[in-house]
């Protein structure tokens, strides 16, 4: 069994103690932008009291209050406040454990390393932006329609469409994910084989899941025009929301 040496014969470095292993960075449990786990946490606790705390009336008065139901923007039910907030509340309720579990874990991909270029603040506008977007082309299509829309699917497919804007590219340089470099012009994106396989692929699935209205672990309706609204804001805004691309302009 070996003794332990003494202080005085570890030989000393300008660094410290030669032969001292440096101990390793603890990463942290969940290595995701404070903003994305809120979002995350708000939806997770909105559909454990929907299941679990709420009664069945109370549970209609919260789908008729927070989730967007496009005929009472015809004006034949008359006016309320929930006019103006049901277009944003609606993205923090789901349908089903699936529906959350699915849009959490693309929330986590597809959200954090832009979270990570944007910043919270210019993150949360975006998320309103296009989870706005997605509503406004879902109410184009059914203007008449009944049954409450709900889910954060239509601005995590806008993070999906300024993804593929970026093509992709990460940098993980300062130890967090983040998109790197400027938006793709488009004809560099339409000339990026993995960008258009990706974006005819998110076409081809969202098509088809919402008009064979089919999802494993679903039983709703897949809100497609939803998504698509999202998806084109992204895609197509996303550079009034990215500070990084306005400071290298500013510098320029």
């Amino acid at each position: 069994m070996s003794e332990p040496a003494s202080p005085s014969e570890i030989e000393q470095g300008e660094g410290g103690p030669v032969g001292r292993e440096p101990e390793p960075r603890r990463e942290p449990v969940f290595n995701m932008p404070p903003v994305v786990l809120a979002v995350i946490g708000i939806c997770v606790v909105l559909y454990l009291i929907q299941e679990y705390v709420l009664s069945q009336s109370q549970l209609l008065t919260l789908l008729y209050d927070a989730a967007f139901i496009p005929v009472l923007y015809t004006g034949q039910y008359g006016f309320d406040w929930f006019l103006f907030s049901r277009p944003f509340t609606y993205a923090f309720l789901h349908g089903g454990f699936a529906h959350l579990a699915v849009n959490m874990v693309w929330l986590a991909a597809f959200g954090s390393p832009l979270a990570n270029r944007f910043g919270a603040l210019r993150f949360s506008l975006f998320f309103a932006a296009t989870g706005l977007a997605a509503v406004v082309l879902f109410w184009a299509v059914h203007p008449l329609g009944e049954a409450p829309l709900v889910g954060a699917s239509g601005a995590i497919s806008g993070m999906m469409g300024a993804a593929a804007r970026f093509g992709f590219h990460t940098d993980r340089s300062s130890g967090k994910a983040a998109f790197a470099g400027a938006p793709l012009p488009m004809a560099a994106v339409f000339r990026s084989r993995g960008v258009v396989t990706f974006l005819a692929i998110w076409m081809v699935i969202n098509l088809a899941t919402g008009l064979v209205a089919f999802a494993p672990g679903i039983d709703s309706q897949i809100a497609w025009e939803a998504h698509i609204g999202g998806f084109v804001a992204g895609f197509f805004g996303l550079r009034a929301f990215d500070r990084r691309q306005q400071a290298d302009e500013f510098r320029a």
